[in-house]
């Protein structure tokens, strides 16, 4: 792979954990719901960050090998 998707995916998960956490400590909500919610929000966040990486990951392999293929190409017509 490209791009390593599971650390970028528990950064993020970490980083939705603490700020909805934080959020809803401010917001005055009971601790029990922050921590709901915190977890509901780092799992999601998760979920999207590995399917982003996996999706850029896609691109660019794709960006690879088509390059490659339209470097192959120019190198047969040169010769």
């Amino acid at each position: 792979m490209l791009v390593h998707t599971r650390p970028i995916s528990v950064t993020i998960a970490v980083l939705c954990f603490f700020a909805i956490g934080i959020v809803g400590s401010l917001a005055g909500l009971a601790p029990g719901t922050c921590c709901k919610r915190a977890v509901l929000g780092a799992a999601v966040g998760y979920v999207a960050a590995g399917a982003a990486v996996r999706a850029i990951n896609t691109i660019l392999t794709q960006a690879m090998i088509a390059s490659r293929i339209h470097e192959e190409n120019v190198g047969d017509s040169e010769g």
